[in-house]
C-alpha cells in the first residue's frame, strides 16, 4: 500500500490499516483520525501536520518519522517504536505512550498534558519547553533527557530515572518525584514548590536558584554542586 491508496481508502470510509507497510510514505497533512494502524510500519514517513487523533498505533513503528505539528491527541501508542522521530510541536494530549520507545526523539514544544508515558524509554529525548502537566511519567527512563523550560506541574515522575537530565528552568510544582533518580541532573532555576521528593536521589544535582519551597524532602539524598547551596529549601 502506498500513500495515495491509503488516503483514497480512508476517504471511502475504511479505517482498518493494520500492519500496513508505509515506510517513507508522504502523508503530509493526511487525515487518518480514529484509524487502526496497529503494527504498521511508518518509519521515515512524512506525517507533518497529519491528523491521527484517537488512532490505534499499538506497536506501530514510527522510527525517524516526521510528525512535526501532527495531532496525536488521545492516540493509543502503547509499545510504539518512535526512536529519533520528529514530534516537535505535536499534540499528544491524553495519548497513551506506555512502554513506548522514544529515545533520541524530538518533542520540543510538544503538548503532552495528561499523557501516559509510564515505563517508556525517553533516553536523551528533547522535551524542552514541552507541556507535560499532569502527565504520567512514572518509572520512565529519562537519562540525559532535555526537559529545560518544560511544564511538569503535577506530573507523576515517581521512580523515574532522570540521571543527568536537564531540568533547568522547568516547572515541577506539585510534581511527584518519590524515589526518582535525579543524580547529576541540572535543576538550576527549577520550580519545585510542593513537589514530593521523598527518598529521591539528588546526589551531585545542580540546584542553583531552584525553589524547593514546601517540598517534601524526607529521606532525600542531596549533595549539592556549584552554587546550589543558595537554593531555597523549606
Amino acid at each position: 500500500m502506498d500513500a495515495t491508496e491509503i488516503r483514497s481508502r480512508y476517504a471511502a470510509g475504511e479505517r482498518n490499516f493494520r500492519s500496513v507497510n508505509l515506510i517513507g510514505a508522504d502523508l503530509n497533512q493526511a487525515d487518518l483520525s480514529y484509524s487502526d494502524l496497529s503494527g504498521a510500519n511508518l518509519s521515515e514517513a512524512n506525517l507533518q501536520g497529519a491528523n491521527l487523533t484517537g488512532a490505534d498505533l499499538i506497536f506501530t513503528t514510527l522510527s525517524d518519522a516526521d510528525l512535526n505539528g501532527a495531532n496525536l491527541s488521545e492516540a493509543n501508542l502503547i509499545g510504539a517504536k518512535m526512536g529519533v522521530a520528529n514530534l516537535s510541536e505535536a499534540n499528544l494530549i491524553g495519548a497513551n505512550l506506555i512502554s513506548a520507545e522514544l529515545s533520541g526523539a524530538n518533542l520540543k514544544s510538544a503538548s503532552l498534558s495528561r499523557a501516559y508515558l509510564s515505563d517508556a524509554s525517553l533516553i536523551k529525548v528533547n522535551l524542552s519547553d514541552a507541556n507535560l502537566s499532569g502527565a504520567n511519567l512514572s518509572i520512565t527512563n529519562l537519562i540525559g533527557a532535555d526537559l529545560s523550560g518544560a511544564n511538569l506541574i503535577s506530573a507523576d515522575l515517581n521512580g523515574a530515572n532522570l540521571i543527568e537530565a536537564n531540568l533547568s528552568g522547568a516547572n515541577l510544582s506539585e510534581a511527584k518525584l518519590y524515589r526518582a533518580n535525579l543524580a547529576h541532573a541540572k535543576l538550576n532555576g527549577a520550580l519545585l514548590c510542593h513537589a514530593d521528593l521523598r527518598d529521591a536521589n539528588l546526589a551531585s544535582a545542580d540546584l542553583t536558584d531552584a525553589n524547593l519551597d514546601q517540598a517534601k524532602l524526607e529521606g532525600t539524598l542531596i549533595s549539592l554542586t556549584g552554587d546550589s547551596q543558595t537554593s531555597s529549601v523549606s
